[in-house]
């Protein structure tokens, strides 16, 4: 049933614009009023509509939505195709699930994404035109949430419309539809769920896709298999910074938690996150031993980021003061504040992990190596490139032009360091798309 319908996956050139989504979505159920509704599940922070489908008439209930972050498109192209073929598989229906979907739940912040979406797929390109809120601006990190001096109690109005339709309809299976930038596959998990393990990693396999094995996204993350993770909570990242920082985490974190806490606090509920790369170097995948220790590749990823988050303080101060009249650029400014005002504190607790856990002794994988001395350099083009798009057209020339040259650097160093292929569309759908139907299909067989 499965494979036919990731087999007919189209050969998407590039990604869906949100008013490309919106014009399909109406197609769509103006095509099958009697199979499919599209409405209004609430209005983003610049008043723009936010719309759900729901298709089917199952006893269970199954939420999928993508956007969570907006420089995250690849699941809008799985709920994209996944829509269509709900309609038009019958063999579906047999999951016996009514489906909500939502293409983009952060419409204002794909919007600010779309230089990129039509191509070039380069990182350089990606980078110039990339965008990311702070953390407390993220739909999927602003549910409530009280753990101990951690309170959280400001949704954004699209969270509030997740948290709507959660407390509504109570999904069985939730997918919260995220992304990488650059490395292998792999796949976070709300519970344990050992019968699906190795078909997630083989449908990356299959499509000659390598798994994600270096550093984990924190040092708290529960591996359960090569590539697959228990979902992260705010508690988790509330009680690694308590044992690494002399201060209240709650000071640091300043945000919300998960969809996946909210959800499981609604009922029972398995939620799934499959995190797909746009680039990938085959070396993320390589177990063999390299020539460092794990804690000399984690430090000199921490030298790293330093010098990053120098040049960043560096610039944006000089231009701090005027840039605030430019209302335009406010996103930009945020994330920006956000990541010096969190980066002293986190990377504290990165260097006082790395220099107390005995793991870290061992000697690192090439993967591990691979993640800390290069694939690091990545994110720091992104918020070189944040830092280019907060600054550019408001008359500060000279940081607009050292961004943009500190950008273009950072890619060229990238670059000569890089052996990576971009990951046809089609390839990240099906893998995307697959693991939902498989976490569907398992979720139908436990009720």
């Amino acid at each position: 049933m499965f494979e036919s319908v990731l087999e007919k996956v189209p050969e998407y050139k590039s990604f869906y614009t949100i008013d490309e989504l919106n014009e399909s979505s109406e197609k769509l159920a103006k095509k099958y009023p009697s199979r499919v509704k599209i409405f209004e599940i609430g209005k983003s922070r610049k008043g723009e509509k936010i719309r759900a489908l729901r298709i089917g008439k199952g006893k269970k209930t199954a939420l999928l939505f993508g956007f969570p972050h907006p420089n995250e498109p690849i699941g809008s192209m799985t709920l994209e195709y996944l829509s269509l073929k709900l309609v038009e598989d019958k063999a579906l229906s047999e999951l016996d699930f009514t489906w909500y979907i939502i293409k983009a739940i952060d419409v204002d912040g794909a919007r600010l994404n779309e230089g990129w979406f039509k191509g070039p797929f380069t990182p350089l390109n990606y980078a110039l035109n990339y965008y990311r809120p702070p953390s407390y601006q993220q739909v999927e990190w602003t549910f409530p949430i009280e753990y101990k001096t951690l309170v959280w109690n400001k949704p954004l109005p699209e969270t509030k419309a997740l948290m709507k339709i959660i407390d509504d309809r109570k999904p069985r299976f939730m997918y919260s539809l995220h992304n990488s930038g650059f490395g292998g596959v792999y796949f976070y998990v709300s519970s344990p769920c050992k019968p699906l393990y190795s078909k997630f990693q083989n449908l990356a396999k299959k499509e000659k896709l390598p798994l994600h094995l270096g550093e984990p996204e924190a040092p708290y993350m529960k591996k359960l298999a090569d590539a697959i993770f228990k979902m992260p909570t705010s508690a988790e990242s509330y009680e690694f910074l308590k044992k690494h920082v002399k201060k209240d985490p709650a000071k640091i974190i300043k945000g919300g938690t998960s969809s996946v806490d909210y959800a499981r606090k609604a009922g029972e509920n398995f939620t799934l996150v499959c995190e797909m790369p746009y680039y990938y170097d085959p070396r993320i995948a390589e177990t063999s031993k390299s020539d460092v220790t794990r804690k000399e590749a984690v430090f000199y990823n921490i030298k790293i980021e330093k010098e990053r988050y120098n040049f960043v303080k560096k610039n944006y101060t000089q231009v701090k003061a005027r840039i605030k009249k430019h209302k335009n650029k406010k996103p930009f400014i945020d994330t920006i504040e956000e990541f010096l005002r969190r980066f002293p504190d986190q990377i504290a607790a990165r260097e006082h992990w790395a220099e107390t856990d005995p793991k870290l002794k061992k000697k690192a994988t090439v993967a591990e190596k691979f993640d800390s001395y290069v694939l690091s350099r990545f994110y720091g083009l992104l918020i070189s490139g944040i830092l280019y798009r907060c600054v550019k057209d408001t008359e500060n020339r000279e940081v607009e032009k050292e961004a943009f040259n500190r950008t273009t650097e950072l890619n060229q160093e990238l670059e000569k360091q890089l052996s990576y292929k971009v990951i046809p569309i089609k390839s990240l759908v099906r893998v995307q798309l697959g693991s939902a139907l498989l976490a569907a299909e398992y979720v139908n067989r436990k009720h």
